[in-house]
């Protein structure tokens, strides 16, 4: 038996509206830009996928299981610009088949700067996910995956009893991630891991009529995953929920792989699906798996480089973190709130020079010309911040 675990991201961040060194205004968000997007996502992927989804555990009588993670600032977006999509979400929630994870409220890289705002930040998430689906979040899941052994031991101390990361190959060596693990100094704490190719294969590779494997049918699909019988308890299919309609447009066919796979898959062998809880709670661990260094699902090196690559992004990281103390301390919740607001991940991908490769992933809803353009607009918000603290 294998079990998919399907789990999809769901993010939007709030993007910056264009900021000179001559504005003084506090109105750093462009309002327009992001209700346009969330509401274009909303129309193509969240509500024809989450109708799809409640459908299919219907019609399979609750045995397909997913998970998701909603960051705060896609929440925050769906109930200014498209509630409905919060209310299909909490349809689903009480179907009983789905699962919600916690991360980061604000889908930052708190982590690696400041672990007191960082803990704040996924407290914050637990609660508003519990608020809203009534459900409290036993699985980690930091942003974008990042992750290492330092973090286990912090998510552990906050009583999470999983967590997912990626499964990359320098890191796994010879094992595979169809496994289960745990960290070094966690035995109790249980690691998930992707499994990258397949994930890729229906993420990034599904409509490329270049891909050798091009057109990918529900049959190739399950004889894939059926490989993993004897080699393997999960295969982990995590992605970004925009895969279903925004990255992978409807044209290709991507509804109708995602409406027949649960049928074809369940019809082979005993394959089933599984939340991330019920899979940790069903398999073994198989050992312990070290991650010293920061790992990410990013891009081919899945390590910090989409984020901290250049000088520009480890420049803006440092002076937003810079001011951490004051900006806690200073009892301005607005002004707390705009700060947290340009933590989030995003404003730091955009300042990315890694043109190569992964240069179409970088450009996906970039609002910039340039990376240097995105760091001098940043600069200019981040200054004002400084100047609303003194």
């Amino acid at each position: 038996m294998a079990s998919v675990v399907f789990y999809f991201q769901v993010h939007q961040p709030f993007r910056l509206r264009r900021y000179s060194i001559f504005d003084k205004g506090t109105d750093y968000f462009d309002e327009q830009a992001n209700a346009e997007i969330c509401r274009k996502v909303a129309s193509k992927c969240y509500m024809p996928a989450n109708e799809l989804m409640a459908k299919l555990i219907r019609v399979h009588e609750g045995r397909f299981r997913i998970s998701y993670s909603l960051t705060g600032m896609a929440i925050e977006q769906f109930g200014l610009y498209c509630p409905e999509v919060l209310d299909s979400f909490a349809e689903l929630a009480e179907t009983g088949c789905v699962e919600f994870m916690a991360e980061t409220y604000y889908h930052s890289l708190a982590f690696l700067y400041r672990r007191d705002e960082f803990i704040d930040q996924v407290k914050t998430h637990r609660r508003k996910i519990t608020e809203l689906f009534g459900q409290t979040p036993r699985v980690f899941r930091n942003t974008e995956l990042t992750y290492n052994n330092d973090m286990a031991e912090v998510v552990e101390e906050m009583g999470f009893e999983a967590l997912l990361t990626e499964g990359a190959d320098h890191i796994l060596g010879y094992r595979s991630p169809n496994f289960i693990y745990h960290p070094p100094n966690c035995p109790d704490l249980r690691m998930m891991l992707k499994n990258y190719r397949l994930s890729d294969d229906i993420a990034f590779r599904f409509g490329d009529r270049g891909w050798s494997e091009w057109p990918l049918t529900t049959e190739k699909f399950a004889g894939w995953v059926d490989r993993i019988n004897g080699n393997g308890y999960v295969c982990n299919l995590f992605m970004d929920y925009e895969t279903f309609g925004e990255h992978q447009w409807e044209d290709t066919g991507i509804f109708q792989f995602l409406r027949a796979l649960p049928g074809t898959i369940m019809g082979t062998s005993d394959n089933d699906f599984l939340t991330v809880s019920e899979a940790f709670g069903r398999y073994p661990v198989s050992g312990e798996l070290d991650v010293p260094h920061m790992i990410s699902w990013a891009d081919t090196e899945r390590d910090l480089s989409a984020w901290l690559g250049n000088s520009m992004q480890a420049n803006a990281l440092y002076e937003t973190y810079a001011i951490a103390d004051e900006i806690r301390n200073c009892g301005d919740e607005t002004l707390l709130e705009d700060w947290r607001k340009l933590q989030t991940s995003d404003h730091f991908y955009y300042m990315c020079t890694k043109y190569f490769a992964d240069g179409d992933v970088h450009k996906y809803f970039n609002p910039y010309q340039s990376p240097y353009d995105s760091y001098i607009n940043y600069m200019n918000i981040l200054d004002s911040i400084r100047s609303r603290l003194a």
